[in-house]
């Protein structure tokens, strides 16, 4: 890879999750870049800095001098369709995909480009990305999402159910039995209870959402599901850590009362998730404990 540079966070995930798979995708950055860029007929740009952890994404150019972005991502589980669901929101509310090309390792997208691509976390304190925020989750909402095309939430939330029952029964008590058991349990039956069923983004916060000039916010890096819209909120709940630390019950109201949403539900969501999440990341088991059904 003499010459080809590689995003910070790419390589360092790559390296925390070894696997001859992912060392062998890597390898084959430079040729799928040069491959696309050619197909597409781009000028392509050195990498964003410090990146995303899944994917290549750097600024490009075609022929025609419309500023574009290639993505070359590894195909994990939770981004299967994020082709699919950007065709789907046709920019509204999201970046326009313009190409797609796929095989069983690699997703590559040819994307509108963000100007200036600031992140919304990096220019706006908390309190004012929650209107932003659900103003672009409301707008995703309004598409019409295939059942044949687009998996159910219930899918992923049964997914790390299980990989959350089989990572605690492997180390025994570093959560609250019953905290564990309610938390889990929410997570399994919350998705076939919903009133309503949308085309989710499920994972929706300030640093995915950028500055741009055909709006004035887009969302990028969907992870698209079918499902209860509550759910939606709740990524950029567990990424307000402050205030989920000082009032979780409130910030969840505050949230649901901008979405129109039952707030008991999304305090529900809340302390599901902030259960499945708290063997990476302890501090959310106290968060969890306030939350926790009486």
């Amino acid at each position: 890879m003499t010459g080809f540079v590689l995003p910070e966070n790419l390589v360092d995930s790559v390296r925390a999750d070894r696997s001859p798979q992912r060392d062998a995708w890597l390898a084959t950055l430079p040729r799928l870049v040069d491959e696309f860029a050619d197909r597409w007929s781009l000028a392509i740009g050195p990498p964003f800095q410090p990146g995303g952890q899944c994917a290549w994404v750097a600024p490009a150019s075609d022929g025609a001098g419309r500023e574009l972005v290639l993505k070359v991502a590894w195909r994990h589980d939770e981004a299967l369709h994020e082709a699919e669901g950007l065709r789907a929101w046709d920019g509204d509310g999201t970046v326009r995909l313009y190409d797609h090309a796929t095989d069983d390792t690699t997703s590559v997208l040819l994307l509108e480009r963000c100007r200036p691509g600031t992140a919304l976390g990096e220019v706006l304190p908390e309190v004012q990305q929650d209107p932003i925020v659900a103003g672009v989750l409301r707008r995703l909402w309004r598409a019409q999402g295939d059942p044949a095309q687009f998996r159910p939430l219930q899918v992923m939330c049964d997914a790390w159910a299980t990989e959350f029952q089989e990572r605690l029964a492997d180390t025994p008590g570093r959560l609250d039995p019953g905290l564990a058991r309610a938390g889990i349990r929410l997570l399994r039956t919350l998705p076939a209870t919903a009133d309503r069923r949308v085309l989710l983004c499920t994972d929706l916060h300030a640093g995915n959402i950028l500055a741009a000039d055909r709006e004035p916010w887009l969302a990028i890096d969907p992870k698209p599901y079918l499902g209860d819209p509550t759910y939606d909120a709740v990524q950029h709940l567990l990424n307000c850590q402050q205030r989920l630390m000082a009032d979780p019950a409130g910030l969840a109201s505050r949230m649901a009362d901008l979405l129109e949403l039952d707030a008991g539900r999304l305090t529900q969501w809340l302390f599901a998730r902030c259960v499945q999440e708290s063997l990476d990341h302890p501090v959310l088991r106290e968060v969890a404990a306030r939350l926790a059904p009486a």
